[in-house]
């Protein structure tokens, strides 16, 4: 095996550059090798794009892939050369209280750690403890499966909000994300209304099951929301689109909610966001809940990966549905337009082939 890999590194303008670096190589006794298929982008991914950041110069991004193991280390047990995996790709420090307890996606060094190791998806081989590497069944595409990570942090949110059946629920964003969140509620028995600007999303979202779409841009949402719950507003609300539209989608998402409700932040915030204006007091009066939801990790003892790995293969949830374009590495700024360039292209979820 060549000691080289391909990989796409963040140039200072925040664009990519595809070229020859040195292959990572197993550092532990329990630890993976594995070569990459596929990768996703993600909103995250997104808000790094075009960006000046000089943290993240000359760095593999990406978090979203399934892979084949090449190697593992001597202590290894749980997957064996040949095997396709789906790879967690969230790893703490593994010292802190946090990571003690299982609950890494909160680790103060999570994005540290993550980044120099597991956190690598646009490149050719990847590196990371074995027990972030789920085996495939075989009726899983790696296409679908580089959407579990899509998956799981739409699941965290859910666990998180403590949904029931029959509950009312509106997704601010018809993204990989929201229509991720979508379809768990769905598949949990609540009745769920979406909420978004791109026509080609809100027909999939109706297409995933959606019992209402609303384009925001030319409807009332709020108008459509009180009538799709009796007056009340939403027992739940997910805020799934993030990045420079939430000032206006947080605001939006408590207006939704009912009296006693609660709203879930899944999006991501832009790097920086300090002030966001609300009527603060007609939420305290209201006793709506704010829930921020942070990756994912363990519910109970089941890696929530593994969750939604599981609804997968048994057809609970929809992955291929959601995957709009693919294209190979090389051509990965291609795609990030793509991907930006919603409204245009139509794109849900971009695939790089790797």
């Amino acid at each position: 095996m060549s000691n080289k890999m391909k990989a796409a590194l963040k140039k200072p303008d925040g664009t990519f550059q595809v070229q020859e670096v040195g292959r990572v190589e197993i550092p532990a006794p329990d630890w993976v090798l594995a070569r990459i298929k596929v990768s996703g982008i993600c909103g995250t991914d997104l808000r790094h794009w075009k960006k000046h950041e000089p943290d993240l110069e000359c760095k593999i991004m990406g978090h979203e892939l399934a892979a084949e193991v090449v190697e593992v280390g001597p202590a290894v047990k749980n997957v064996k050369p040949g095997d396709r995996v789906v790879v967690e790709t969230l790893l703490g420090d593994g010292d802190c209280e946090w990571c003690r307890i299982q609950q890494y996606n909160l680790c103060p060094n999570l994005y540290k750690v993550r980044i120099e190791t597991i956190s690598r998806a646009f490149a050719e081989y990847l590196i990371g403890p074995a027990t972030k590497f789920h085996i495939l069944p075989d009726h899983v595409s790696d296409e679908e499966a580089t959407l579990l990570d899509t998956f799981a942090v739409s699941l965290h949110a859910q666990q998180l909000s403590g949904l029931h059946i029959n509950d009312k629920v509106a997704v601010i964003g018809g993204g990989p994300i929201g229509l991720a969140q979508l379809q768990l509620a769905k598949a949990s028995g609540a009745d769920v209304i979406l909420f978004d600007i791109v026509p080609s999303a809100l027909q999939l979202a109706r297409d995933l099951g959606a019992d209402e779409v609303v384009n925001t841009e030319v409807e009332d949402g709020l108008e459509r929301l009180k009538a799709f719950t009796d007056g009340r507003g939403a027992d739940i609300t997910f805020e799934c689109a993030g990045g420079p539209s939430m000032s206006t989608t947080l605001p939006q998402a408590v207006s939704f909610t009912r009296i006693g409700g609660k709203v879930i932040i899944v999006g991501g915030f832009e790097s920086g966001s300090t002030s966001i204006e609300m009527d603060w007091q007609q939420l305290q009066k209201s006793g709506i809940t704010i829930i921020p939801s942070a990756s994912y990790g363990f519910w109970d003892i089941y890696p929530e990966m593994a969750i939604c790995l599981d609804l997968l293969a048994k057809g609970k949830i929809n992955a291929k549905k959601m995957i709009t374009h693919a294209f190979p590495l090389d051509q990965i700024n291609e795609a990030f337009e793509t991907a930006q360039h919603k409204k245009e292209t139509g794109a849900v979820f971009v695939a790089l082939k790797i």
